[in-house]
C-alpha cells in the first residue's frame, strides 16, 4: 500500500472521528446548538486545521515517501510545486518542499473557508424558506457534511486526473472563476428568496417519491398507513446538498489555483466543510452586517481566476504560495474592516 493511500486512510479516520465527536459531545441532545457549543467546536476544528498546517510543515514529504531527489523532483514536477530543488542537497530541499506545502494547505484553507461564508447565508435561506425548526440544524448539516466529503473527494481526484492531462483546463477554470467574480460583484444587492414550493428538488421528489407533508420531528423517513414517506426534513438536506455542489464549482477550481496536489486540495477543503457547520451557528445571526464582503469574495475569485490564467508569467517573475496568501488574506481583511467601519444602516436580516 502506497503512503498516499496509507496518509489518506488515516485521515479520514481522524475526520470521522471528529465528526462522531461532534455528533456525540457537543450535540448529544435533540436540541439547537448554542453560541457556547458553536465556539468551542470552531476553536477545537481552528487548532487542529493549524496542527494539521505545522504537520505538513514538517512531514509532508511522508504524504509522497519522498526520500531522494530524484523523487522529490518527480513529485514537485508533477504537482507543479514552486520549489527549488538542491540537488546535492536532499535535507535542505525537503525542508524548502514541505514548508511550500504548508503553506499551499493554509492558503487553500483560507480561501475555501472564506467562500464558505457565502454559503452560510444560502444556507440560512433554505432553513428559513423552509422553516425548519432550530433544534433540527445540526442533524442536517452534520449529514450534509458526509455528502459533502464524498462529493469532494471525487470532484477533487477527477479535477486533478483532467489537470495533469490537459493542462489547458486550467484556463477554462480560469475564465469561470473570473466570470463567477464579475457576477458576483453585479448581483451582489440583489435579494436572495426560496421558495419551496418551486424548488425544481420539490418538484422532483414530488414526482417521483412519496413527500409527507408536514416535519415530523428530526426524521428524514416517515410510516404513514403503511405507507414510507420522505419528510419535507429529508428535502432540505438534498437542498442542502446540492447547495454545496454549486459552490464546489467555484471552490475547488480555486484551490486548484493554489496547488496542483490533490492530497492538499482536499485536506484543505475538508478541513474547511467541517468547520462550516460551527461556524454557521456562529455567523448565522450577523453574516448579512459584513455588507462589503460580497465585494470581497468576488474580488477574490477573480483574484485567482486571473492568477489561473496568468500562472505561466507569476512563475517567470517568482509569484509563488506566499505572495498568494498575502492577497487573499489583504481582500478578506478590507472587506472586513470596512464593513465594521461603514455599516449599513438599515442592514438585511434573514431569521431562522
Amino acid at each position: 500500500m502506497s503512503n498516499e493511500v496509507l496518509f489518506l486512510s488515516g485521515f479520514l479516520v481522524f475526520i470521522l472521528t471528529i465528526l462522531l465527536l461532534d455528533l456525540g459531545i457537543f450535540n448529544k441532545k435533540d436540541s439547537a446548538v448554542s453560541l457556547k457549543q458553536a465556539g468551542l467546536m470552531s476553536v477545537l476544528i481552528l487548532l487542529l486545521s493549524l496542527g494539521f498546517y505545522i504537520l505538513l510543515t514538517y512531514y509532508g514529504h511522508l504524504i509522497h515517501g519522498i526520500d531522494s531527489i530524484e523523487r522529490l523532483q518527480e513529485v514537485v514536477a508533477k504537482h507543479k510545486h514552486p520549489v527549488k530543488i538542491i540537488p546535492d542537497h536532499l535535507e535542505h530541499s525537503i525542508m524548502l518542499y514541505d514548508k511550500n506545502l504548508g503553506l499551499e494547505f493554509l492558503t487553500g484553507y483560507l480561501v475555501e473557508y472564506a467562500l464558505s461564508i457565502d454559503n452560510i447565508f444560502v444556507i440560512l435561506l433554505v432553513f428559513s424558506g423552509f422553516g425548519v425548526a432550530p433544534r433540527n440544524y445540526h442533524r442536517v448539516l452534520f449529514w450534509g457534511i458526509f455528502g459533502a466529503i464524498v462529493m469532494r473527494f471525487l470532484f477533487i481526484f477527477i479535477g486533478a486526473a483532467l489537470i495533469q492531462k490537459f493542462e489547458w483546463i486550467m484556463y477554462v477554470f480560469g475564465a469561470f472563476l473570473v466570470y463567477t467574480g464579475i457576477k458576483m460583484f453585479v448581483d451582489r444587492n440583489k435579494d436572495e428568496e426560496i421558495d419551496p414550493q418551486h424548488h425544481p428538488v420539490v418538484k422532483f421528489a414530488q414526482k417521483h417519491f412519496k413527500v409527507h407533508n408536514q416535519f415530523v420531528g428530526n426524521k428524514f423517513f416517515v410510516v404513514i398507513d403503511g405507507v414510507k414517506k420522505i419528510t419535507p426534513l429529508l428535502l432540505v438536506l438534498v437542498i442542502v446538498e446540492f447547495t454545496d455542489l454549486i459552490f464546489a464549482v467555484d471552490s475547488i477550481p480555486a484551490i486548484f489555483s493554489i496547488t496542483k496536489d490533490p492530497y492538499i486540495v482536499f485536506f484543505s477543503n475538508i478541513f474547511a466543510i467541517i468547520g462550516l457547520r460551527s461556524m454557521f451557528f456562529l455567523l448565522a445571526g450577523i453574516v448579512s452586517k459584513f455588507r462589503f464582503l460580497k465585494i470581497g469574495l468576488a474580488a477574490l475569485l477573480a483574484f485567482i481566476g486571473l492568477k489561473m490564467i496568468f500562472h505561466h508569467y507569476l512563475e517567470d517573475i517568482g509569484f509563488g504560495t506566499s505572495h498568494s496568501l498575502i492577497v487573499i488574506v489583504s481582500i478578506l481583511f478590507l472587506s472586513i474592516i470596512t464593513s465594521l467601519l461603514f455599516p449599513e444602516k438599515k442592514a438585511r436580516k434573514v431569521k431562522p
